[in-house]
């Protein structure tokens, strides 16, 4: 399958629920058994899988990233973002989701997130879906 490119409108921060997008690429393929990766192509935003149930988790992981990765004075990138580098780098670019029978082998509990983290911006993420044996 050809990768799918996806554009997303972002805040100032926040955790967007891209679990919809993952679906539908993995339905356009037609893969019934294989992988989806997910990736995001900016270093100060992510890709993570998380509970999509409770609005306040989400809120709590950024919370969180925030105590870990404040901002410093000491920091020396210019651009005065190395805090959302950081967050980045911690949560990852990509995420590998298994696929049986058409559809994406998540928890009940578990969506796909997009995480910006140096909002507000246009990002772009892709989704390449892959058949098991490669094809």
């Amino acid at each position: 399958m050809k990768t799918k490119e996806y554009t997303l409108h972002t805040d100032r921060e926040g955790m967007y629920n891209i679990t919809a997008s993952l679906r539908e690429a993995i339905h356009e393929s037609g893969v019934q058994s294989g992988i989806a990766v997910i990736c995001c192509l900016h270093t100060t935003a992510g890709i993570t899988i998380n509970e999509n149930a409770d609005p306040d988790v989400q809120h709590d992981l950024l919370l969180g990233l925030a105590a870990a990765f404040p901002d410093r004075p000491q920091f020396r990138h210019a651009e005065g973002n190395s805090a959302a580098h950081l967050k980045s780098s911690c949560v990852g670019a990509s995420q590998t989701v298994l696929i049986e029978d058409g559809r994406p082998l998540l928890g009940t509990w578990q969506g796909v997130y997009f995480c910006e983290f140096d909002g507000p911006r246009t990002r772009r993420y892709l989704i390449k879906v892959l058949e098991d044996g490669g094809r």
